[in-house]
């Protein structure tokens, strides 16, 4: 195992994640609304959440066991500083959408692997939230305009705005009150 993330802390992080963005939805829905209309094309966004993954990535890289491409941890501890400056100096298009993605596919393991091979049903709806993320994040990767697109349908009627944030409020928490449920 990589991380030493316990499912309780996991599922408080999550569930304070999702308590904290959605009620920031639901009591600052103009700021908020603009905010994530603005956010597909921030540079200031894609430079420093593209920063956090290249970091995160290297640091992973580096402590990880790479199985039969140890041979190779040298080449990409090089490789990765210098895909981190190609990638902030010419992949201006949607940076901070791709970042996103990145980061996503990166906390999702820990997550995953605080929830593996525990007995608790309850650790499911960490782990279903988990790979419905990932699925989005995927593309946001591959296909950026898809969040713009998202975040567009979101935004357009404020009952939908409304009931997401209702349903990520009370998501959150579920989360938090499943932490009683787990064993230590």
């Amino acid at each position: 195992m990589i991380y030493s993330l316990k499912l309780q802390t996991a599922f408080v992080l999550v569930g304070i994640l999702l308590v904290l963005g959605s009620g920031l939805a639901l009591f600052k829905p103009v700021a908020m609304q603009g905010w994530l209309r603005s956010f597909p094309r921030s540079k200031k966004w894609g430079l420093t959440l593209v920063s956090v993954a290249a970091v995160w990535f290297f640091f992973l890289v580096g402590k990880m066991d790479l199985g039969e491409f140890t041979s190779w941890r040298q080449v990409v501890l090089i490789a990765t500083p210098i895909a981190w400056l190609l990638t902030w100096k010419y992949v201006d298009e949607f940076l901070a959408v791709r970042a996103l993605g990145m980061v996503v596919l990166l906390a999702a393991e820990p997550l995953l692997e605080a929830a593996f091979l525990r007995p608790e049903v309850t650790r499911l709806f960490l782990v279903a939230l988990v790979y419905v993320v990932l699925g989005f994040a995927m593309f946001w990767v591959g296909t950026p305009y898809t969040l713009r697109d998202q975040i567009t349908w979101l935004t357009s009627a404020q009952k939908r705005w409304q009931a997401v944030a209702v349903a990520g409020l009370a998501y959150g928490v579920l989360l938090l009150g499943l932490t009683a449920t787990l064993s230590s």
